[in-house]
């Protein structure tokens, strides 16, 4: 029985991108500045014995010829690994999860670069006459939870959501759930993601909170990511395309416009996410694929620049992925990989561009060194591979290659 589990930690990039320098990124690590970060507080160092074992340290000590603190010296890895190389432009969260599955975006998304007035005028005015809205608070370039602690009171008093932006291809709507109403939050976001189509951007999110003042406003689970089609079909629908089913889990479907998506499996927060991912497991058939984007560690831990946090996170992350690899079949593959980084070492609060991992494991698979690969389409080239597929129009199998 052939099945693939594809693990996404979302922005643990590991440092040494060549193209760094385009996107003012030099020097940015996540895994090796979080780990240092670690071994440097009273905590002490990370601890990471699965993740070790499989060779992240290793795919990291690649990626920028060095150690990371607390990683040494540690045995040759049990499983496959090496680190990988975007080729997509820019840095984001499609573009990353894209290439992994066999399309290379080479045309970036469209940007709102300026940090004030963000958003054309023109763009506001439709969306606000359409909307019925009495206006909009923000329209800047911001981070998700400064800007509500700022102006979530104002919202609430004035019903005008609160719209901003960031160094990504993202259109960000923040409102109440009970005040403004959840449902109003998607049909807003909905019509934003129409009124977008000549800008190129690729994500309009939803981010809904609670909370009655900044003490206690808090984003909720219930948020959603409205993105543009990937241009050419992907892995999850050549799986499809097969007879096998994808089990997309957390924001897996929202990345991909639901395309190629068999069973949808949303969940908040990384426990709930595992969880998710064993009932897709158990569920799952001779010929598919399991897709799961483990996306705390980029929006609480990344962007609001926790590097205790995150570290902290890993480390509850290494100790569920014992238990899933115990309970992987004959046939199983588990792929870990990330879509970018998100160094919370770095200035600001945005993505940063890195390599990332692509470790590898299952029942009788020798451990190996992949190397260095030039694309995140190895990636989706490989899994398709393992799963019988004709191969994809991108990327050399990482299996076999």
């Amino acid at each position: 029985m052939a099945r693939a589990l594809w693990l996404v930690l979302d922005s643990l990039g590991v440092g040494g991108a060549p193209d760094a320098a385009a996107y003012g990124d030099v020097g940015a690590d996540t895994f090796g500045h979080v780990a240092q970060a670690c071994a440097e507080a009273a905590r002490g160092p990370l601890r990471l014995p699965n993740l070790a074992a499989l060779g992240l340290a290793h795919a990291h000590a690649l990626a920028t010829g060095g150690w990371a603190r607390g990683f040494e010296h540690l045995p040759d890895p049990d499983g496959l690994w090496g680190c990988m190389v975007e080729r997509a432009s820019g840095k984001d969260t499609p573009s990353g999860h894209w290439e992994s599955a066999g399309v290379t975006l080479h045309e970036p998304f469209g940007l709102f670069e300026a940090a004030e007035n963000s958003f054309p005028d023109a763009l506001l005015a439709v969306l606000i006459e359409q909307a019925g809205l009495p206006g909009v608070l923000g329209n800047c370039h911001a981070s998700g939870t400064e800007i509500i602690a700022k102006l979530g009171q104002e919202h609430i008093a004035s019903g005008k959501p609160i719209v901003y932006t960031s160094a990504d291809s993202v259109f960000q709507i923040a409102a109440h759930e009970t005040h403004f109403g959840l449902e109003r939050l998607y049909a807003l976001c909905k019509l934003a993601r129409t009124l977008l189509a000549p800008y190129n951007i690729g994500r309009v999110i939803a981010r809904p909170f609670t909370g009655t003042s900044p003490a206690d406003f808090r984003r909720t689970g219930n948020r959603h990511d409205y993105a543009l089609p990937p241009p050419r079909p992907t892995l999850l629908e050549a799986v499809c395309q097969a007879g096998g089913a994808v089990h997309a889990v957390g924001k897996i479907s929202d990345i991909f416009a639901a395309r190629g998506v068999t069973h949808v499996r949303l969940a908040s927060g990384h426990d709930a996410l595992f969880d998710a991912t064993f009932e897709a497991l158990a569920a799952a058939g001779d010929g598919d694929l399991i897709a799961t984007n483990f996306v705390d560690f980029d929006s609480v831990y990344g962007h609001r620049r926790d590097a205790l946090g995150y570290g902290a996170a890993l480390e509850h992350f290494d100790a569920r992925l014992a238990q899933l690899r115990a309970a992987l079949r004959p046939g199983d593959l588990l792929v870990l990989s990330a879509d970018h980084g998100c160094d919370p070492s770095w200035p600001g609060s945005d993505h940063t561009r890195e390599c990332v991992p692509l470790l590898a494991c299952g029942p009788g698979l020798a451990p190996r060194a992949l190397g260095r690969r030039a694309s995140f389409a190895d990636l989706g080239q490989g899994i398709a591979t393992h799963l019988g597929l004709p191969p994809l129009a991108e990327g050399r199998c990482f299996l076999t290659d």
